[in-house]
């Protein structure tokens, strides 16, 4: 008999497709329906604290009514992290399968704060989703990674269910970032956080938005990472986003090393089917390779696992011109 079931994040999952945080996660009839289209585990929607700052800037028109103006921002700022909230509680009633809160802050006061409100409402772990981009000639690298690392460390500090952080592919040795992490407590890293990149429209000599959806075309950026970490960085589990598409893609994943995908664009596409089918392609690869758990398979060709390790270790570029 196949058995699908993965541990991430020290949660059992009946399988490893994980619905990312997405509009797929934003209420609790899509969440339903992620559950019955076959999903181990949901994400649901981050919380941004600055959509919190977002829906009250307009309370600067009662500058000459300070105290109004202070009144409202603060209920309405409560009455957006209350839903959020009540999603979570409501979908730890209603879904069988793990839920995974996720946030992402620009103050190091409401990291804290909306870790422990998302843990209090019932969730399962935290996912935290941290992007700080250079925008400065004066800011190090090290500095950056620093602040990732204040951030992980303060959470984990402060709360008691599972962490994760989804990263951006630009650190120059991630292997150290994750290594990092992993001292601070963090329980697993989600590779990637697709960044929407600027592109330019040549006619209108306006920046415009790159599209937000994925490609499998996506995954390569990953598979190589995930080969590297899964070897060299013990006891932190990986789930691949970004570019799981197919079951062919979920396999791909398992095989370097992960332990779970994360999927969102294939649901676009293909509706919530997408993830039973990616579920039944899995089984079916298992069948034809014996397989009768994912454990057999899992890391086969991390750096640790693989016979030869050439092609992770080394740019193929020069081989590539060669022929």
């Amino acid at each position: 008999m196949k058995n699908l079931e993965v541990t991430y994040l020290g949660l059992t999952l009946n399988n490893p497709i994980i619905v990312s945080s997405s509009p797929f996660t934003s209420n609790i009839e899509s969440l339903l329906r992620c559950e019955e289209a076959g999903a181990g585990a949901v994400v649901l929607k981050s919380i941004f604290e600055e959509q919190v700052i977002g829906e009250t800037e307009f309370m600067s028109r009662y500058e000459d009514y300070p105290e109004a103006g202070d009144y409202l921002k603060h209920h309405l700022s409560d009455s957006y992290l209350n839903n959020h909230l009540n999603l979570i509680s409501e979908a730890k009633k209603r879904l069988s399968i793990p839920v995974i809160a996720s946030i992402n802050c620009s103050t190091d006061k409401e990291w804290i704060s909306y870790a422990k409100s998302n843990e209090e409402a019932g969730a399962d772990a935290l996912e935290l989703n941290i992007v700080i981009m250079p925008t400065s000639t004066e800011t190090k690298a090290s500095d950056i990674e620093q602040q990732y690392l204040n951030i992980v460390s303060q959470i984990t500090s402060q709360v008691n269910i599972p962490i994760s952080v989804k990263l951006i592919c630009k650190f120059t040795n991630i292997l150290n970032i994750v290594n990092e992490l992993q001292k601070r407590n963090a329980k697993g890293v989600v590779m990637f956080n697709k960044i929407i990149e600027s592109d330019i429209d040549i006619n209108k000599r306006e920046l415009v938005a790159t599209p937000s959806m994925s490609s499998s075309s996506e995954l390569c950026n990953s598979l190589r990472t995930v080969s590297l970490c899964s070897a060299e960085v013990d006891n932190i589990d990986i789930a691949v986003s970004t570019g799981v598409h197919t079951g062919e893609d979920a396999i791909k994943a398992l095989l370097a090393g992960a332990k779970c995908v994360q999927v969102c664009s294939t649901i676009s596409a293909n509706g919530f089917e997408a993830i039973n089918n990616i579920k039944e392609f899995i089984s079916d690869w298992m069948v034809d390779n014996t397989h009768t758990s994912i454990d057999q398979f899992c890391g086969t060709l991390s750096c640790k696992g693989a016979e030869n390790n050439e092609i992770i270790q080394r740019v193929q570029y020069i081989k590539n011109f060669q022929q």
